[in-house]
Parts: structure tokens; C-alpha cells; sequence
């Protein structure tokens, strides 16, 4: 084996770790409040369909992931 591959330091292995511990907090976050305001719409407006539910659930996936891909590209940069 060679013995120019460099070990991560465990400064950088728990650094890693807690961001991307902070994106899955920050994923989970987000797609609840989503959620939660999306059944209060439909608790409030909707008369008990689940229109809003569905809609902002996926709104908050879909901003969850963009979010998610954009912070990824920022650390490789």
C-alpha cells in the first residue's frame, strides 16, 4: 500500500459529521413546518381533504433537497 494516502484527522471527522448531522436536522425541519402549516391550511380552508398537506409536503422535499445539493457543491468548492 502506499503511504502518501493522508488519514482525515478526527478534528476533520467530527467536523464532517456534525455538518452533515446539521443538513439532516435542518431537512427534517424544514419538511415538518412544511407539513404542519400545510395540514393547518387544510384544517382551516379544506374542510378535511388533504390538498394543502400534499402540496407544501413536496414543496418542502423539493426545497429541502435544493437546499441540501447547494450546500454540497459549497464544500467541495
Amino acid at each position: 500500500m502506499t503511504e502518501n494516502k493522508k488519514k482525515k484527522k478526527p478534528s476533520d471527522q467530527l467536523k464532517n459529521f456534525a455538518l452533515f448531522s446539521g443538513v439532516a436536522i435542518q431537512m427534517g425541519v424544514t419538511i415538518f413546518l412544511f407539513a404542519w402549516f400545510g395540514r393547518w391550511l387544510d384544517e382551516r380552508y379544506n374542510e378535511g381533504e388533504k390538498l394543502y398537506l400534499i402540496i407544501l409536503t413536496l414543496a418542502g422535499v423539493a426545497i429541502s433537497i435544493y437546499v441540501v445539493i447547494k450546500q454540497l457543491k459549497r464544500l467541495q468548492d
